[in-house]
């Protein structure tokens, strides 16, 4: 019905068939969305608080805490939104808004992970250097970098979407703004926004990837030159956690982009509970998975409880 007002606001769709059920849908959905908040909260807290978490690997920790908390806060509000009050009305500029920061988030973690891939390639092959070379101010610059590559690399193409006009249905296909998603409804040439995504995929999530895999084959190959293995064990014990977490976010990457490339026949129930797996499935597992594997993090935990009950 708004096919001819190019200013009119975009309209969220929740699971299309299920809209008389959005209400229990959104009750898995609210108990995600609280455990994402409360475990990374939790998480950054006792990074915070606790003296003994103040090293390099637990400061991007509290990187990776805070994006997925970023990334949970900029898609709840719609999602809830849509599943619970049936508010499907968004204005263009709130939608790309929305769109640059889970964009931009996305990016941001996946650097968060490279750069604590690099942590423990300095932490195993050079241990007697490791505060030496991570220093505070060292691990600010790379931070920093992580947030800038983030939130710059993804300005290009968000930009034309505020003058792009829009004549056709303005009906998106989720509960929250993809720019892959809103280029689509555009009367206008989308070229650039076509291939600027794809060749940004290949220079961040692509690229950082290879360099994590890259780091991990050089961090096994000194493990193995290691001669005790209660050694070899220790040092690999130290990777897991974040081994898990990179596994949980690439997995899910790489799932979303082949339901998006080859399957365009599956039904768009699968289209679309990937694109909630991908953004609320790492966020929700990354604080179990440092809570369940570091030690540090558990004794940190033990002693904040033993704080409160005193």
């Amino acid at each position: 019905m708004w096919s001819n007002n190019s200013a009119a606001p975009f309209l969220l769709t929740g699971f299309l068939g299920s809209e008389a059920i959005h209400h229990w849908i959104s009750v898995p959905f609210f108990i995600i969305y609280l455990s994402i908040l409360f475990g990374n909260g939790i998480l950054l807290v006792l990074i915070l608080s606790d003296h003994n978490l103040h090293e390099p690997m637990y400061y991007f920790l509290a990187m990776l805490a805070t994006t997925d908390l970023g990334m949970t806060l900029t898609t709840m509000p719609t999602v809830l939104s849509v599943l619970l009050l049936d508010w499907r009305e968004i204005s263009q500029r709130s939608c790309f808004t929305q769109s640059y920061f889970i964009h931009s988030l996305a990016i941001v973690e996946s650097g968060v992970l490279l750069a604590m891939a690099y942590d423990r390639f300095i932490a195993i092959r050079y241990p007697l250097s490791y505060n030496s070379i991570l220093i505070n101010s060292r691990v600010m610059k790379i931070g920093l970098g992580v947030l800038m590559r983030g939130f710059v690399s993804i300005v290009p193409p968000i930009l034309p979407l505020y003058w792009f006009p829009y004549c056709r249905s303005h009906v998106l296909s989720h509960a929250f703004c993809l720019h892959q998603d809103v280029m689509k409804l555009a009367c206008a040439d989308i070229t650039f926004n076509r291939i600027y995504p794809v060749i940004l995929v290949a220079l961040t999530f692509f690229l950082d990837a290879m360099i994590i895999l890259f780091s991990y084959i050089l961090i096994l190959k000194t493990v193995l030159a290691i001669a005790s293995i209660e050694e070899r064990a220790k040092a690999l014990n130290t990777c897991v956690s974040h081994i898990s977490c990179v596994l949980v976010f690439f997995i899910t990457v790489i799932g979303l982009t082949f339901i998006h490339r080859f399957g365009k026949h599956a039904p768009h129930v699968v289209h679309i509970t990937m694109s909630y797996v991908y953004f609320l499935f790492p966020p929700f597992m990354n604080p179990i998975i440092y809570s369940v594997k570091t030690k540090q993090i558990q004794r940190s935990i033990i002693r904040l409880s033993g704080h409160s009950r005193a």
